[in-house]
């Protein structure tokens, strides 16, 4: 199947999904994980209209982005990043969804206020409580939300989330569920520099389940582009 009928294909599945679990299909959106893919595989995603695009890595990011890759969608950096390369993100990407620690926090709003705006992120949360994953854990998350205002270079628009690799279909529910109560909890509290409007949370193998459980945003690689070829 080319590009675009696997997006059509993974289109038909959310809405399945969103509508048995009484939702909008409108509410989810479609995040193409662009990793190992090139700048012209990347233009087929954006073609099919996927809602936006998500990059793991600062060298492919910077790459791409010259050669008008994501031209037409917003882009998110969806990897692990490093306060060294903060500068290569900050201003370029429409969304952080991966900061997942207070020091690249810091990082990330000393780069905002020296370029004069304001970076939109998420905070990544180890929901799963896995030792050798990075994230914060909800109650990190709260306390965060509860003095974004002391950020000033950031806004906070919501949580992502990576649960533990799943053995079986449904296993994933409980933390896809754990998510959404952290979510509701903080956009219930009336924080500056704090508007929640998303929760990221599904990938190609459970994307289903998350969206049963509330989640407002898939990122979805292998279904979309096929299995990653690693060297």
């Amino acid at each position: 199947m080319s590009i675009a009928e696997n997006i059509a294909d993974l289109r038909a599945r959310m809405e399945a999904a969103a509508r048995a679990a009484g939702r909008d299909p409108r509410e989810i959106l479609l995040c193409a994980a662009t990793k190992m893919n090139d700048a012209d595989r990347v233009r087929e995603a954006v073609a099919a209209k996927v809602d936006c695009c998500g990059e793991n890595r600062v060298q492919e990011l910077v790459q791409k982005k010259v050669l008008g890759a994501y031209e037409g969608k917003p882009l998110h950096f969806i990897g692990h990043l490093q306060t060294n390369k903060v500068n290569k993100v900050v201003g370029q990407v429409d969304l952080i969804q991966s900061v997942d620690r207070t020091e690249l926090l810091e990082a990330v709003n000393k780069a905002a206020l020296r370029m004069g705006l304001r970076q939109e992120i998420l905070l990544e949360i180890n929901i799963g409580e896995e030792p050798q994953k990075g994230g914060f854990t909800p109650a990190e998350a709260l306390e965060i939300a509860a003095k974004a205002g002391e950020y000033p270079g950031i806004f906070l628009r919501g949580l992502m989330a990576i649960p533990p690799i799943s053995e079986k279909k449904g296993d994933n529910c409980k933390y896809f569920a754990k998510m959404r109560n952290l979510y509701i909890d903080i956009a219930s509290k009336k924080y500056d520099n704090v508007s929640m409007v998303c929760l990221s949370m599904g990938m190609s193998d459970d994307f289903e389940d998350a969206i049963a459980e509330g989640s407002t945003m898939i990122r979805v690689g292998t279904a979309i582009f096929g299995p990653r070829h690693y060297t």
